[in-house]
């Protein structure tokens, strides 16, 4: 049977685990909760960078993206983030939902699943 990693453990959940050749990562949510939504998506795409290289990855290997934002109205914001970031020539499947996101100041929440290189 294949080990499962798992990065970042806490109680309730991981920032990633790692199975059979594929990264999942949890929703990863800014830090910086001061920032507009193209400032909070420009650091939750970074924190995605981070935990799919620790997995062996990055984002030209995304099998799936979902976006979750607080406001539908940002989306444009969200999106200016998004291009200037996402493989020009690899661009994975993507859902973007508004949602009502765990923390009021959250604007966004992004989760991604990726293949191991």
């Amino acid at each position: 049977m294949k080990e499962i990693k798992r990065v970042n453990v806490e109680a309730r959940y991981s920032d990633m685990a790692v199975y059979n050749g594929v990264a999942y990562l949890a929703g990863q949510v800014p830090n910086d909760l001061d920032k507009d939504m193209y400032g909070q998506t420009q650091e939750v795409l970074e924190m995605v960078d981070q935990l799919l290289a620790i997995a062996g990855s990055d984002k030209d290997r995304i099998l799936m993206a979902q976006l979750f934002i607080a406001d539908i109205n940002d989306i444009s914001e969200m999106n200016r983030a998004w291009d200037e970031w996402v493989s020009k020539t690899n661009a994975p499947p993507r859902a973007t939902v508004e949602a009502k996101l765990a923390n009021p100041k959250y604007k966004v929440e992004i989760v991604v699943t990726a293949a191991l290189k």
